[in-house]
């Protein structure tokens, strides 16, 4: 646990008990502070007080009488559509309002570090796809190069759960737009942009609302090198933003659309290759085509990204190869559950957006396609092009059949995943893809991505052990 720096005997109020408010509880408390817990559901409460915390309805007149903060579960809105009403009231009573991520850079840094030989570092990853992957493949990469890492936020431990750092000690986090946007405190060491494209806008009231909350990583976070996919207007904007010029090495541009040059600090990936170029120069390259947890270019995105923050780090391009090939990839993320006939079933329910799935159809070929599920905003435009290498589309969802109305490839309304995977496996030839990358939101049949790709992988899973 990291206990909470700064906050010794005052009173902090903590919105929303899931994972975030309650570590945020325990970690408060282990620094001295009083935290005074709110849920509006019952058994979150009656889940807190087990642990022995005060539950103070936060909604009554003078609750923040003598608070010092507020402590916001990322869930919970506090400006956009409209902000909570437990927030609106702490910020008319002038209480400030933080997360547990802010709380994390206020106390990971401590006096013992003044006898380490080599200060703990930060790597922060944010952007709209290939956070998880990206930062999940840098923890590997430390870990295979035998450094101490952590990997936590929003993947793995919550910040606050995480163990003191040790000497040399590296912790990575992935950092959703929720989570930077409200962070009274961001310094990361490394920072890393993966890309931008819409998503929870109703969230940010819009596109510049969203990547505003992005940016705040990098231009308040202020980190020593920043790591910037450039494939977006937005990230050759950040870039810009953040160089002194065209030779300043503290941004390294990443690209998967086109070679770079320049004087600068240079990764990218063409056809297959990884290049590292410096000044003008290669430094590196490697061939990322038969990496197999690492398919498509969306994850040669995520590769080029963490070899940027893993060179940061003083790693050498020799030793970084090596761990991608043996990097397993991520449950939910272009995973192959498994083959038979010829037939490979790849579970990517964390494409929850058009661009992740577009880039999930681009990634293979002859494609079964089950998707649907709560449509976002935007529409699904985006997948005319990728839809090109769909055999046929198989729909889930409560509005299924209008969802499959917008595909511009033969689809069957199938409305639940046992029907999709049983339609999809009667038509499927050998050669052929089953891919779950739904393009929406779970929320309309599951609690999460996960629960859905948890679904595929079980009804894939019956199949395959069949005789």
């Amino acid at each position: 646990m990291i206990p909470v720096q700064g906050m010794g005997g005052l009173r902090v109020a903590v919105l929303g008990l899931g994972r975030s408010g309650l570590s945020a509880a325990r970690a408060l408390a282990a620094g001295g502070a009083e935290p005074l817990c709110w849920d509006d559901n019952p058994a979150a409460r009656a889940a807190a007080e087990a642990e022995g915390f005060e539950c103070l309805e936060l909604t009554k007149a003078g609750a923040f009488d003598n608070i010092a903060r507020l402590i916001v579960s990322p869930g919970i809105p506090h400006l956009y559509p409209t902000p909570n009403p437990v927030v609106a009231a702490a910020l008319a009573a002038g209480v400030p309002v933080d997360n547990d991520i802010g709380l994390f850079f206020q106390s990971f840094a401590t006096s013992e570090w003044n006898t380490f030989d080599v200060a703990p570092r930060i790597v922060a990853v944010t952007g709209s796809n290939g956070k998880s992957t990206t930062s999940a493949l840098i923890h590997h990469i430390l870990e295979h190069a035998g450094r101490n890492s952590q990997l936590a936020g929003n993947i793995g431990r919550g910040v606050l759960d995480i163990e003191p750092a040790p000497s040399g000690g590296v912790v990575v986090l992935e950092l959703s737009s929720y989570q930077t946007d409200l962070a009274r405190s961001l310094t990361p060491d490394v920072a890393v942009f993966t890309n931008l494209s819409p998503d929870h806008l109703d969230r940010h009231a819009g596109m510049g609302g969203y990547f505003a909350a992005k940016r705040r990583l990098f231009a308040e976070g202020g980190p020593d090198r920043a790591v910037i996919g450039v494939d977006e207007q937005e990230g050759t904007f950040l870039a810009g933003q953040l160089t002194e010029g065209a030779v300043d090495d503290r941004v390294i541009r990443v690209s998967v659309e086109r070679k770079l040059t320049g004087p600068g600090w240079q990764v990218f990936a063409r056809k297959g290759f990884l290049s590292e170029y410096r000044n003008g120069k290669q430094v590196a390259s490697i061939d990322l085509r038969n990496i197999a947890g690492l398919p498509g270019s969306h994850n040669h995105q995520n590769a080029c990204s963490a070899y940027g923050a893993c060179r940061s780090l003083g790693l050498a391009p020799k030793v970084i190869e090596a761990a991608f090939h043996s990097f397993g990839g991520l449950p939910h993320r272009s995973q192959t559950i498994g083959e038979k006939g010829g037939v490979r079933f790849v579970n990517d329910s964390k494409a929850t957006n058009v661009d992740s799935a577009a880039k999930a159809l681009a990634a293979f070929k002859n494609i079964r396609w089950i998707c649907g599920g709560l449509e976002k905003e935007g529409g699904l435009d985006g997948l005319q092009e990728p839809s090109a290498s769909v055999r046929k589309a198989y729909v889930i969802g409560r509005e299924a059949a209008g969802f499959a109305m917008q595909l511009s490839v033969e689809a069957e309304v199938c409305t639940t995943m046992q029907a999709a995977v049983a339609a999809a496996i009667k038509d499927a030839e050998e050669g052929d893809v089953v891919l779950l990358a739904p393009a929406a939101a779970s929320f309309d049949q599951y609690d999460s991505f996960e629960k859905r790709g948890d679904d595929f992988a079980r009804l894939v899973k019956e199949h395959l052990s069949a005789d």
